[in-house]
């Protein structure tokens, strides 16, 4: 029992040591956002909806490509974070329309016209948390230790590995929790200027 107890602590020693190794080629990572291009898509379900209403269901790609370095060291490889590519931001915006609504009538028209200031709303979100995202992403990379691995095969590992502590870490959280909070308060505020008095001008 004895034996297999120090046996234990000196692979410990010795991963320590290795990890130790590792160390020393930590540096400062570079971060890259961009922004998907988006479409709009325009449906009228069979079910009837609000007459009075549309709504606009929005797509949020929130893709992390995780690039390393592999250093070769005693026994293994060193594998250190060198730069993180983000792809974050809206790629789809699906706007619902009432089907008793004739497209390029009056009321169709309106109602588009109002689902299309949510849109706005939306990629206004991004647009202002632009530099606040690119910081999160940043203290997120830069939290992330080199990984030893035993076998180039294992590299693979070491970076899903990587990438679960950057989509795992406080400030990437946070930061997504504040462009959906922001997306709340924006659609409200659209929805405050109801436009219920423009389309009954449309029934006149």
């Amino acid at each position: 029992m004895n034996k297999i107890f120090v046996l234990f602590l000196s692979l410990f020693y010795i991963g320590q040591l290795w990890a130790d190794d590792c160390l020393v080629y930590k540096n400062m990572p570079r971060v890259f956002i961009e922004e998907p291009d988006y479409t709009t898509h325009i449906v009228q379900p069979n079910k009837n909806m609000d007459l009075w209403h549309g709504n606009v269901v929005a797509t949020l790609v929130d893709n992390y490509d995780i690039i390393t370095d592999v250093k070769p060291v005693n026994d293994g490889y060193c594998v250190v974070l060198k730069t993180v590519k983000s792809i974050f931001g809206y790629n789809d915006f699906l706007v619902n329309i009432d089907i008793r609504h004739t497209p390029d009538t009056c009321a169709y028209n309106t109602i588009l016209a109002h689902e299309k200031k949510h849109i706005k709303q939306y990629l206004s979100v991004i647009n202002d948390f632009k530099k606040e995202l690119q910081q999160s992403i940043f203290n997120a990379s830069d939290s992330i230790m080199p990984i030893f691995v035993k076998n180039k095969s294992d590299v693979s590992l070491a970076v899903d590995k990587m990438n679960q502590e950057l989509q795992s870490h406080p400030d990437l959280i946070i930061i997504k929790q504040k462009i959906k909070a922001a997306e709340e308060i924006r659609n409200k505020k659209v929805d405050q200027n109801n436009n219920k008095s423009e389309l009954e001008k449309c029934f006149n």
